[in-house]
């Protein structure tokens, strides 16, 4: 992935001429993680900074400091050598003076959209690269060709991944009106199926508790509201449950200029919304100032394709599955998604300086 680019300029190989392209480390790479997914998030991004040569620092979100503990040990029982990666348990105001910091070469964020702007403006300012995962709201369109039973299924298991608390998780349920009702029954019924509550020790338990009660109560509020703008309460309840649970809530016929029809609801709450037909399906998917990750359910593949590479909005388009990172794909989005890359060769080479090297006799 990273060996030299021979680039053909039209020079004489033969006297030791050559024009190419090299991919040297920045440096100090400075990353501030997430509390949702705390091992997995850091290892992907340090994979790719540390493979290009950088050394790496973490700034962790306050609840899981442990988590980073961990993951510094991780490497050193790895056997990388000493400073090559440290955690370091600092606050949000610190972490925006470190950015500023001559040694930090590049930064990268996975976070909430507004504390991304203020990262990347931050880092814009001192002139270094960065890369931002930032909030998403994914649409899943249903058409009218698609296998519903298999569709409900695929986008139950994407919106309750981590109590639906997870940037790409599936969000809104866009289907096409010949198959809404079909697919609204389909979904519910999915639900029931898969989601106990409990414990999450208890390996029993699929849907454990939110990050805590103020995230639940703020969930709340917006289906609330989204209600009062005339989305129908199929499933769930919009009173507190106890401690920071919340049972999964489906709202139905959700309608635009309300809460669940375009902003990010992070938690188990799925807004089904109904389209006219695939033009129209695909209006509502794109109309959302997000673009991480999108997907789209029908039996006819070339259709599902051509929607997937050319009309969804979004960073990553999967076709009859539900969005998740894979490390040998690029994994980012557009719009208020963020910018640049995780992952694979891409996500390598966000960290690198991209140098021109001609030699002429």
């Amino acid at each position: 992935m990273l060996s030299p680019e021979i680039i053909d300029t039209g020079l004489n190989a033969a006297m030791g001429e050559s024009s190419y392209v090299t991919f040297n480390p920045l440096g100090v790479v400075f990353i501030v993680m997430p509390w949702n997914f705390p091992f997995w998030q850091v290892f992907r991004q340090a994979a790719c900074g540390m493979s290009a040569g950088n050394t790496m620092v973490l700034k962790h979100a306050p609840n899981v400091f442990g988590c980073a503990e961990l993951v510094e040990n991780a490497f050193t029982a790895a056997g990388f050598p000493a400073n090559t990666f440290r955690n370091l348990p600092i606050d949000g105001p610190q972490a925006s003076e470190l950015i500023d910091h001559p040694f930090v070469r590049a930064v990268a964020f996975t976070g909430s959209t507004p504390v991304g702007k203020i990262i990347g403006a931050r880092a814009g300012a001192a002139l270094k690269p960065h890369v931002l995962e930032l909030g998403g709201s994914d649409p899943y369109i249903i058409l009218e060709d698609a296998d519903i039973e298999a569709a409900a299924k695929a986008c139950v298991a994407g919106r309750l991944v981590n109590c639906g608390q997870s940037c790409v998780g599936a969000k809104r349920f866009i289907a096409v009106d010949e198959v809404y009702d079909e697919f609204e029954q389909a979904f519910c019924n999915e639900i029931e199926r898969v989601a106990v509550m409990g414990n999450p020790m208890d390996e029993a338990t699929t849907l454990g508790p939110m990050r805590d009660v103020v995230s639940r109560d703020g969930l709340l509020e917006q289906v609330k509201e989204s209600v009062y703008g005339g989305a129908r309460l199929m499933m769930g309840d919009t009173a507190p449950a106890e401690n920071a649970f919340i049972a999964p809530i489906v709202l139905g016929d959700v309608h635009k200029h309300t809460p669940a029809y375009g902003e990010e609801l992070f938690g188990p709450v799925a807004s089904l919304i109904r389209a006219a037909d695939e033009e129209d399906a695909v209006n509502v998917a794109n109309d959302t100032s997000f673009g991480l990750g999108g997907a789209v359910f029908t039996r006819d593949l070339e259709r599902g394709t051509r929607i997937a590479e050319h009309e969804l909005e979004c960073g990553m388009a999967f076709v009859n599955d539900f969005v998740k990172s894979d490390a040998r794909l690029p994994f980012g989005g557009v719009k208020e998604s963020g910018v640049g890359r995780e992952c694979s060769h891409y996500g390598i080479k966000e960290f690198v300086n991209i140098k021109t090297v001609r030699v002429v006799a």
